[in-house]
């Protein structure tokens, strides 16, 4: 059982929801995704999910896309992105990180690294799983085994878009929770999410026992109080990633700006 499952198991015993923040790492430096990561737990956050830089985007806004490159120009390296991850992890650290973390990461850049070599770094660092948003459902068995067999998650998507057959499809060969993307485009702040939206995640939830998470667009707090009686858990990403933009020039009010942000939300589960 991965650190995921447990988490679930755990929040759905207390009927609690999951808020899980998304930070870009290395931007604009990686001892601030360490702290970031540190203060949105603190406040709260039940995962986090973490973005491995690449140059071509694959669904990612402009806000995302900016906080890609900037931290590409900084000279970002995959090795010392996980090694930062296993400092925070570590049992060595005091309090311990009480949340599991995953990577969000193209497939490419684990094809390029090798399944079980990408997959062993994870387990080493402490990491609980990986997001693969551009793993086709057709070509997944390979990585769903590798990540099984170390209990690892491999959370793979489901857009609306997704025929229903597939979606079920998708169901059998992810693992920890179902990423269900709430609108057909890119990440970004959205004042308003789809009408059927919440219509769809149910229909989801009924057909599998994974818990069903929603990303892309949810921002404000009305989202949450709409979405968390259908949703195991929301992800937020670019809110965050826009406020991080600033932290080169003031860090610690920065955190603290992306602190309160992150507090206000997690009030409304």
């Amino acid at each position: 059982m991965s650190a995921i499952d447990e988490l679930f198991i755990r929040l759905r015993s207390e009927n609690r929801k999951a808020l899980m923040p998304f930070v870009t790492a290395g931007d604009p430096n990686l001892d601030f995704t360490a702290a970031v990561i540190q203060e949105l737990v603190a406040r709260g956050a039940s995962m986090c999910e973490v973005g491995i830089p690449y140059s071509d985007p694959i669904a990612d806004g402009p806000v995302i896309q900016a906080s890609y490159t900037r931290a590409l120009d900084h000279g970002v390296k995959l090795t010392n992105i996980l090694q930062t991850l296993g400092n925070i992890t570590s049992d060595n650290v005091a309090p311990r990180l009480a949340a599991p973390l995953v990577t969000m990461v193209s497939y490419a850049i684990i094809y390029r690294h090798g399944l079980e070599k990408y997959a062993d770094q994870l387990v080493k660092q402490g990491v609980a799983g990986m997001i693969v948003p551009d793993l086709p459902l057709e070509e997944s068995s390979q990585l769903a085994n590798v990540c099984k067999a170390r209990d690892l998650s491999l959370i793979q998507l489901v857009t609306p878009t997704t025929p229903r057959d597939r979606a079920l499809k998708i169901t059998e060969t992810s693992s920890g929770f179902l990423y269900y993307v709430s609108v057909a485009g890119i990440t970004g702040e959205r004042t308003e999410l789809p009408p059927d939206l919440v219509e769809r995640v149910s229909w989801l939830r009924e057909n599998t026992p994974l818990p069903v998470c929603i990303g892309f667009g949810i921002s404000q707090p009305e989202h949450v109080r709409m979405l968390a009686p259908v949703a195991d858990g929301l992800i937020v990403g670019s809110a965050i990633v826009r406020r991080m933009a600033n932290a080169k020039k003031d860090p610690a009010a920065t955190l603290r700006e992306i602190g309160d942000y992150v507090a206000t939300l997690v009030a409304e589960l």
